[in-house]
Formats: structure tokens, C-alpha cells, sequence
């Protein structure tokens, strides 16, 4: 219990056997805010205003376990990274609490829990829109992208810079760098297996070609 107001409302902080904890209120009807969206809040208050006033927080030890949330968040959502660091961005409409996780060694992604379940868009994707993730590195992207090209004809290339350019009914379309090497566009599936490599010198009419390798143009025959 950590108090009552003039109103005869309690306020109470509950830790659970998983999840994040809670500081219920007993009013009409009964209120119940998520510890780690309180510490969020608090977090950026002080970040505006390190004197800001940022109300009743959670304290219990129990409640002190936001990597443990963060990492079974992440499990739910189908992510089978190592977690090593995640935080609250925001709310969508609606009020779903909104997650960035970041992936030990690879690209990580933003999360959030919708009534057909976990919503999952990678760091990459999300790059590709102008936003950007605190938690992921270009290494970190680098190297995903690596993994997607193992036992494809593009094996080789030692990526050095990635991008996502979209998807259609026929896949997702990633182009890479290659280090001393020509870069290419690779298509791959849902589960992110390569269907089909494009080497940048011939894939002008995909996305609009390549744009992380320099392409010299075709040469004119002589007349």
C-alpha cells in the first residue's frame, strides 16, 4: 500500500509472477498502469526537466525487471535473437505500447501487441521509412544480411552495407554492399531464405537499381 487520497482511493504497488508489475488505484472503476510505462514517462520528464515531478513509481525489487519483460515480449513476438537492450518508444492509436528491441550481433526490430497478436517490423525496414532504431547497428544489419546470403549464389559477398527496398507478393528485396566486390539485390521469402540474386550491373529495373554500388554504365558500341 503507498497511500490513500482524500477521496478514499488506495494505492497499491503488485509485482507478478511474470510481466511487469503494476500500481493499481481503487477508484471507479479500478485503474492499473504498467510499471515500465511509468518509468518510461519518468525517464523522459527528467531527460526534459531533471527537477520534473514524475509521481508515484514502482519500487518493489521484484518490479525491477524490465530486461526479463523485454525479453519475453520479444519471445512472444517471434524474435529468436539474443536480447540485449530494449525500451518503450510510444503508444499507437488505440494505446498499444510500442517497443524497440535491440539484438545482440544482429538487426532488431519495433514491436507491439495488437488484439491478432504481436505486430513485428524490423530496424531495416524501418530505416528504409526514414526512422531509425537506437539499439541496432549498420554491423548489425551488415551481418543479417550475411546470414540471409549463406548457401545462396551470392555467399561470398562480404557485406558492408545494407538496405531494404520493399517487398511484393514475390518477396522482400534487400540490396548489399559487397567489399571489394560487385553489390547485387537479393529476394527472399517469409522465412527470409534467398529465392533469387540480382548483380547490381543488371538490376537497374528493380526498386530502381542499386544505389549503395557504384554501377558503371553499359558501354556504347562502337558505330
Amino acid at each position: 500500500l503507498l497511500g490513500q487520497s482524500a477521496a478514499k482511493e488506495s494505492l497499491y504497488e503488485v509485482s507478478c509472477a511474470s510481466g511487469p508489475g503494476y500500481l493499481l488505484l481503487t477508484s471507479t472503476p479500478p485503474q492499473a498502469t504498467d510499471c515500465l510505462v511509468l518509468a518510461s514517462s519518468a525517464e523522459q520528464a527528467r531527460a526534459r526537466d531533471p527537477n520534473a515531478d514524475v509521481g508515484s513509481q514502482c519500487t518493489l525489487p521484484a518490479n525491477d525487471n524490465a530486461m526479463a519483460v523485454f525479453t519475453a515480449y520479444a519471445k512472444e513476438a517471434g524474435l529468436t535473437c539474443t536480447v540485449d537492450e530494449g525500451r518503450i518508444i510510444g503508444a499507437k492509436p488505440g494505446g498499444a505500447v510500442v517497443y524497440e528491441i535491440g539484438c545482440a550481433g544482429v538487426d532488431g526490430a519495433q514491436i507491439n501487441k495488437s488484439g491478432a497478436g504481436w505486430e513485428v517490423v524490423d530496424c531495416l525496414e524501418l530505416a528504409s521509412a526514414g526512422s531509425t532504431c537506437r539499439f541496432t547497428t549498420a554491423q548489425e544489419q551488415a551481418a543479417t544480411v550475411k546470414a540471409m546470403l549463406v548457401g545462396s549464389d551470392a555467399a561470398s559477398c562480404d557485406v558492408t552495407q545494407v538496405r531494404y527496398m520493399g517487398k511484393n507478393a514475390n518477396g522482400a528485396f534487400y540490396e548489399a554492399a559487397c567489399n571489394g566486390a560487385d553489390g547485387l539485390i537479393a529476394r527472399v521469402n517469409t522465412e527470409n531464405a534467398v529465392q533469387q540474386v540480382y548483380p547490381c550491373a543488371v538490376a537497374q529495373q528493380i526498386g530502381g537499381g542499386c544505389k549503395l554500388t557504384t554501377t558503371p554504365p553499359a558501354a556504347t558500341p562502337n558505330s
